[in-house]
């Protein structure tokens, strides 16, 4: 389970996200993280038993930094309200397919992966291959199993068509997604339990073989 540090830590932390709070409480945010880490810790073996590709990583190399990249945004707010990890081959600048997780009581916390944002190559490879054969993507997202967790694809579409693809395209739709993520929320309730791990594993366990097709999916085009 999550170690009692982190969720009111976070709670606190959305109401008062400015350096003075954090500053003064810098060591509640230092155990807060450390907590985080460790629940990352114990869940990577559990999600290694699905996807052997992760196996070796640690919280270091998952876990991402509280503090948020102002320069261009216009909320100047310093810091991100949730604690957020990648769990995927390489850890969290991974360029395949792997799991998220997102903690944040006091808005929605979230699981899920796939791919977000791939560069071009590996967009116009997935394409590709969901263009030649739709199905391998289709029967696994269309599964019971999969629709119990996941509604769909989430993100950013194209309006047309991709370029060099036929607009007629039966599942043209398909291909007009930028990212292959999907997303499951987590009640919070759920994250007080000591079943948030199985839950976890569960979601990954369900969304593994889409990681695993995107993922063969860019090593067969030489990707990776």
């Amino acid at each position: 389970m999550l170690q009692k540090n982190v969720l009111p830590f976070l709670c606190d932390l959305a109401k008062n996200n400015n350096k003075d709070w954090f500053e003064k409480n810098k060591e509640r945010y230092k155990q807060a993280h450390s907590d985080f880490k460790y629940f990352v810790d114990e869940l990577i073996p559990i999600l290694t038993q699905t996807d052997p590709l992760i196996g070796g990583l640690s919280s270091k190399d998952c876990v991402y930094r509280i503090y948020r990249d102002v320069r261009f945004s216009k909320d100047k707010t310093p810091y991100k309200t949730h604690f957020g990890a990648n769990i995927a081959p390489g850890g969290r600048k991974s360029k395949l397919a792997g799991f998220y997780l997102h903690i944040e009581p006091i808005g929605t916390s979230i699981t899920g992966g796939g791919i977000y944002m791939p560069e071009a190559p590996a967009l116009k490879a997935l394409r590709n291959e969901f263009f030649q054969v739709p199905e391998e993507l289709l029967d696994i997202i269309n599964d019971e199993e999969f629709k119990s967790y996941f509604s769909g694809l989430w993100g950013d579409k194209l309006k047309l068509a991709p370029k060099g693809f036929p607009k007629d395209f039966e599942f043209i739709d398909l291909l007009k997604h930028k990212s292959y993520v999907v997303i499951h929320d987590i009640d919070n309730a759920i994250l007080k339990t000591d079943n948030i791990q199985e839950h976890l594993a569960n979601v990954h366990r369900t969304l593994y073989p889409m990681n695993k097709l995107i993922n063969t999916i860019l090593e067969d085009a030489g990707l990776i």
